[in-house]
């Protein structure tokens, strides 16, 4: 039974989530930093090549590398028993249905955004979706001019809630520019009125802090594909 803090290898370590979730690690008393396993030549990681010979010893892992690099390291994780959280966005079908066919051997906990309020604002947007069906309903999001998908993994995840609950699509709009963490606006525009519901990431540690609080849930928890609807109990606000 492991009795001190949790030692996490942080996948991606050298990108700007990777910084942040080590910087996070730093201030934890449930958490530690065990070792950093990053692509990029010249960085003071580990080479991937090494990241499953550091889980037969690690606790965990905190991945916001690439969806290509992230189920071979889930890989990794279901042959060490070893729990994994996923942060990464723009995984196609098929790769989100090879996470679910690891997910049979060890816990993976896949959001495409880490923070517990916007995964709220999920539920939340499904709800009004449903409750609201002859509103006109538009996803417009905003990141930095860095970022490499479009839409968003967190506007593909408002409509498909959406779409679960209200059964059309959704809309999108994505605009890339300057350096906004990300802000998300889910639009319902009915005749003499709209609804507004929007989510502004301030800093990145909200992902990191939020990436942490997943870790720590899910080390408890048996083999199985969870999300924050499972951390939070917003299951039932899909039967409402």
């Amino acid at each position: 039974m492991n009795t001190g803090p949790l030692k996490v290898v942080v996948l991606g370590a050298a990108g700007r989530m990777g910084a942040s979730v080590r910087a996070r690690l730093a201030l934890s008393k449930d958490l530690s930093f065990f070792a950093g396993v990053d692509a990029e030549a010249g960085t003071d990681f580990k080479p991937p090549s090494e990241f499953p010979a550091l889980m037969r010893t690690a606790d965990l892992a905190v991945d916001f590398s690439t969806p290509a690099a992230s189920l071979e390291f889930a890989g990794a994780c279901a042959q060490a028993r070893k729990p994994v959280v996923i942060g990464v966005t723009g995984f196609s079908a098929a790769q989100i249905t090879g996470l679910k066919a690891v997910s049979k051997s060890t816990a993976v906990f896949f959001s495409p955004n880490m923070s517990p309020a916007v995964n709220l604002t999920f539920a939340v947007a499904a709800l009004i979706a449903k409750k609201l069906p002859g509103f006109d309903r538009r996803i417009i999001e905003t990141h930095h001019a860095a970022k490499k998908d479009a839409p968003s993994g967190t506007a593909l995840k408002y409509s498909e809630r959406m779409e679960k609950a209200c059964g059309s699509k959704t809309p999108v709009s994505s605009v890339r520019a300057g350096d906004i963490v990300g802000e998300h606006t889910v639009l319902y525009a009915g005749p003499y009125e709209r609804v507004e519901l929007i989510h502004r990431a301030h800093s990145r540690e909200v992902f990191a802090e939020g990436a942490l609080r997943a870790a720590l849930w899910l080390y408890a928890q048996k083999p199985g594909f969870y999300d924050y609807f499972d951390l939070l109990g917003l299951r039932e606000l899909e039967r409402l």
